[in-house]
């Protein structure tokens, strides 16, 4: 199953820089949460975009169309979608976190949706993917609890494909 994990604001802003344009520790954890002990594939600018390497507890998959690209021990590289297969199981729950290229990779593959919606709008040069929500239903909602670190209203909203 592939799943998509990300942030947004409300005009579809995931990024500035290589970076999240906001600081949403609620956001942080659950991402965390969701994705902890599933592998996660992202691209080059995304996993180069973490502060201390790969994220512990998850099979980390880059994937770059540049093959002498190098990876820390224990991190895989992937040139294509189509090498996933070698690397997880069948039944795993593998998530997608980006970028916007590797979101629009797997579009037509996705199951389920693990989206953070941020009331606000942000500077952003990087937009998600335009998804079709009509093959998507809602099934689970939850608002984020706001405080001194968490200063945005959030929505955390999980979606699973229709068929």
């Amino acid at each position: 199953m592939i799943s998509f994990v990300w942030a947004e604001d409300k005009n579809h802003v995931i990024g500035i820089n290589g970076h999240l344009p906001w600081k949403l520790p609620n956001d942080m954890r659950q991402f965390k949460d969701v994705t902890m002990n599933h592998p996660i594939v992202m691209g080059r600018k995304t996993f180069e975009s973490f502060p201390n390497g790969p994220l512990p507890k998850r099979l980390n998959i880059v994937i770059s169309r540049n093959p002498d690209y190098q990876v820390p021990k224990g991190v895989v590289l992937i040139s294509d979608k189509e090498q996933l297969k070698n690397f997880v199981k069948a039944d795993d729950e593998v998530m997608v976190i980006g970028g916007a290229g590797i979101f629009k990779l797997f579009e037509k593959d996705v199951d389920r949706l693990y989206l953070t919606r941020i009331d606000h709008e942000f500077d952003g040069d990087t937009k998600m993917v335009d998804l079709d929500y009509s093959q998507f239903e809602l099934v689970e909602k939850k608002e984020g609890i706001m405080d001194k670190n968490n200063i945005y209203p959030h929505t955390f909203e999980t979606y699973q494909k229709v068929n």
